[in-house]
């Protein structure tokens, strides 16, 4: 199984219905099948997810963030994991607003190097 524990992601693709840029970084931590992250950047000014680390390593979980409009927003994710030749982490991911949208959309976010916050890769 993947350990996500103190990975650092960045969005590198997304759907124009996202609201997620390449500004927004994504802090994972991990407790056995647990998974949770705190983000923020770009047009998102806090947000949290809360999941579950699937034995192939794909994820499941739910996100919540406030925007810089000051509006709360949320939805479900599915991600599939890719290794990169380097040993980092690319997710694929397939979401759903769950609020007043209720949308589909598709994003990919990649693995810093060494966990920094600079957008090293």
């Amino acid at each position: 199984m993947i350990n996500y524990d103190g990975r650092t992601f960045v969005s590198i693709e997304n759907t124009a219905n996202g609201e997620v840029s390449s500004k927004t970084v994504f802090e994972y931590k991990q407790e056995g099948k647990i998974l949770s992250a705190t983000y923020s950047g770009g047009d998102i000014t806090k947000g949290t997810l809360i999941g579950i680390v699937k034995d192939d390593g794909s994820l499941v979980f739910r996100y919540n963030h406030v925007n810089t409009n000051h509006e709360i927003r949320g939805g479900q994710c599915t991600s599939v994991p890719e290794i990169l030749k380097d040993g980092r982490i690319k997710l694929h991911e397939k979401w759903k607003w769950m609020d007043r949208e209720q949308s589909v959309g598709e994003s990919v976010v990649e693995e810093l190097m060494n966990g920094g916050t600079g957008a090293t890769f």
